[in-house]
């Protein structure tokens, strides 16, 4: 009739709508639906909009529906209202089903849109069900055929996501999950929107610049969508080959080959160009082998000054690049064209549902722009799924029937290999990496585990060194400011011997003792001798005095130079030192926690006291000997010269016993102490 609008009829599902929608529909129109599936099948429809005027009772305008086909169908419904909600749906009782639409005289109502769908198609929706209509965060819903309506806006592109607002079936078939023919299962994915919605052109779907919302949506596929080498250069030159070539020469007599192998996607540069444009040329693509092919790309000459490119093409297929076979939609008795570019910089993209199982690719152009000319890129991934073994048929018997045998034998294989490549489209196939040849992928995966062990190695190696510089660093600086210079740092090691274990106490410095018993059968002479056995590491200070006690060592460095003569010791007379050294060595850590003292005999200046004995008020380490240099005769000679071979000390005070022999405290002969004060007298 003259009412029918926007109708797709699939095998499956379908979309229908009356004439003019979304607009008000003519006055005094009619049109009809004869609606079948397979056998065996029921159908249901479920309606998107219906906005019909009621104001006769749905006499003159209504929507019926009727069970079956022909005189003999029955009537399930007679439909009409502003804006009526049918929330459930109509299903028929049969695999037919008649939808009838009667317009009379009105003045508003935009009509209806409807779907339909077989039966078990349980999550049907329409066409114009957007993502906004679900609250779920994910879901699966069938999208019927016909869904690329003009009344239906896409914003948005893959990956990226599609706006909230976007039909969801034309989207779906926008991004090459559904076919617009056949309808489909969708997954859908809710998530948060972006500020920005790319345009783009695919599939005859033209998706516009969007603007910012609160939320997109996205689908979910196989992942077979990888690109298949033309850009990368993974397909070589010379399995990409063209019917002709254009070639030829400018102002300039530079001559332009623009060959096949220039049609690789996004490469700067000129396209692939044919030599003649009719609608025999063809660019070829050998992929090396049987890949799984869901979808090409392409372009147009891309450069301004030639504005050329294809805006219609066919594709065909072949294992052997003898036998071609032309693309159809499943159901479809003619070859399905492809659109192509409306421009010659744009890309656009259009998918083959099923996919294509093929080793060469062949595109023939059939709509171009002054010439044909174009860039291209396929999609798709490995076709990994093991084919099914050979089907053999034992020979005929040989009779006279030989011609229908053979007949019969060429449609048997036929129809088996068919069906087998029907089946190889029906699994899910494994996804692979699809820009690397297959001779690689090998490789690929063995780099795929040794570079990130080696990253781990070497970062490994780079933290030791780090932590070792880091821990050297600290240990300079917890040195210290004051420390000794590496060329004095010779007596570092006698102190850390302190700290070690007994058993090398062989290694230390053992101190020398006397008794009071040794020392009274030695000569006068033998006593700075035997006390010298182990000579002290410096000299004693270069001032006057009686050295009462005498410890280990001193916290002065000798002089180096002359010795000191007994003039050069008066502490009031003796000349400033020139020579010193710049610091003060490190007392041992086993000594004594104070310097030696330094005792000056006062009883020979003529303002000290008479009688006052030169005695040391310290007593010697107990567990060392005091130790003397060279200059110990000159300092006890000093007492007075009465007597210097005789013995500077009597014996200790109290005679100690067997176990007292630790300690000796010697105090000053009194025969000197009493021939000096007498003198002084």
């Amino acid at each position: 009739g003259d009412g029918c609008g926007h109708t797709v009829l699939g095998p499956e599902s379908g979309t229908l709508a009356s004439i003019n929608y979304p607009q008000t529909s003519p006055n005094s129109t009619v049109c009809e639906w004869e609606i079948r599936v397979k056998p065996g099948q029921r159908v249901q429809l479920k309606f998107g909009d219906f906005d019909i005027d009621d104001s006769d009772s749905c006499h003159s305008s209504y929507l019926r529906v009727h069970n079956g086909i022909g005189p003999t169908r029955t009537e399930i419904g007679k439909y009409c209202g502003f804006g009526f909600q049918m929330d459930g749906l109509i299903t028929s009782k049969s695999n037919e089903i008649t939808v009838q639409f009667m317009s009379g005289i009105h003045t508003a109502g935009r009509g209806f849109l409807a779907a339909y769908s077989t039966t078990d198609k349980s999550d049907l929706i329409t066409c114009l069900d957007n993502a906004s209509h679900f609250s779920e965060p994910e879901f699966n819903k069938y999208c019927p055929a016909g869904c690329v309506i003009p009344f239906a806006d896409v914003s948005g592109t893959i990956p990226h996501g599609y706006r909230d607002s976007s039909s969801l079936c034309m989207a779906g078939v926008h991004a090459g999950v559904v076919s617009n023919t056949l309808g489909g299962q969708i997954n859908v994915v809710i998530s948060k929107g972006i500020p920005y919605y790319e345009g783009s052109l695919a599939n005859n779907v033209t998706s516009k610049v969007g603007p910012l919302s609160t939320s997109l949506f996205t689908f979910k596929t196989s992942g077979c969508y990888g690109t298949l080498g033309m850009e990368s250069g993974v397909i070589p030159d010379s399995q990409v080959t063209a019917s002709s070539i254009l070639e030829w020469s400018d102002q300039t007599g530079q001559v332009n080959i623009w060959k096949p192998e220039n049609a690789r996607l996004k490469r700067v540069g000129p396209p692939w160009a044919a030599f003649i444009s009719d609608e025999h040329q063809w660019l070829q693509i050998d992929l090396n082998k049987e890949k799984r092919i869901t979808g090409i790309i392409t372009t147009g000459s891309t450069l301004a000054e030639y504005y050329y490119y294809v805006s219609a093409y066919r594709i065909l297929y072949s294992d052997d690049a003898q036998k071609w076979t032309a693309y159809r939609e499943p159901g479809m008795d003619k070859d399905k064209i492809f659109q192509g570019n409306t421009e010659l910089h744009q890309e656009v993209r259009n998918n083959f549902i099923p996919p294509i199982i093929a080793r060469f690719f062949r595109i023939n152009p059939l709509k171009w722009h002054q010439k044909i000319a174009m860039k291209v890129e396929l999609l798709g991934c490995q076709f990994s799924i093991g084919r099914a073994p050979k089907i053999t048929v034992p020979p005929p018997p040989q009779n006279k029937n030989d011609d229908k045998s053979d007949d019969f034998s060429d449609d048997f294989i036929h129809s088996v290999k068919t069906s087998l490549q029907t089946d190889k489209t029906t699994f899910t196939p494994e996804i692979k990496n699809t820009t690397v040849t297959p001779s690689v992928t090998k490789d690929v995966a063995l780099a795929a585990v040794l570079v990130p062990v080696l990253v781990m190695v070497f970062t490994t190696l780079i933290l030791i060194l780090v932590c070792a510089w880091h821990w050297r660093n600290r240990k300079k600086k917890t040195e210290g400011t004051y420390d000794l210079p590496y060329w004095d740092r010779a007596g570092w090691w006698k102190g850390m011997k302190q700290f070690l274990p007994s058993k090398s106490a062989e290694h230390e410095e053992t101190p020398v003792r006397y008794s009071s018993s040794e020392i009274s059968h030695l000569r006068p002479r033998e006593v700075p001798t035997m006390l010298q056995t182990e000579s002290a590491e410096y000299a004693q200070p270069l001032v006057g005095g009686i050295v009462g006690t005498l410890h280990q060592r001193s916290t002065f460095k000798p002089e180096e130079g002359k010795e000191a003569s007994y003039a050069d010791l008066d502490p009031y007379n003796s000349p400033i030192q020139e020579v010193y050294h710049a610091y003060a060595e490190p007392l041992p850590i086993t000594g004594p926690e104070y310097a030696t003292p330094i005792i000056m005999d006062m009883s020979s200046h003529p303002s000290t006291p008479l009688g006052v004995p030169s005695i040391s008020t310290f007593k010697a380490a107990g567990n060392q000997a005091p130790p003397l240099v060279g200059t110990y005769n000159k300092l006890l000679s000093r007492t007075d010269s009465t007597s210097s071979a005789q013995a500077l000390y009597d014996t200790p005070k109290g005679q100690p016993g067997p176990g007292a022999a630790d300690e000796l405290v010697y105090q000053v002969p009194q025969s000197m102490a009493h021939s000096a004060g007498s003198k002084d007298e």
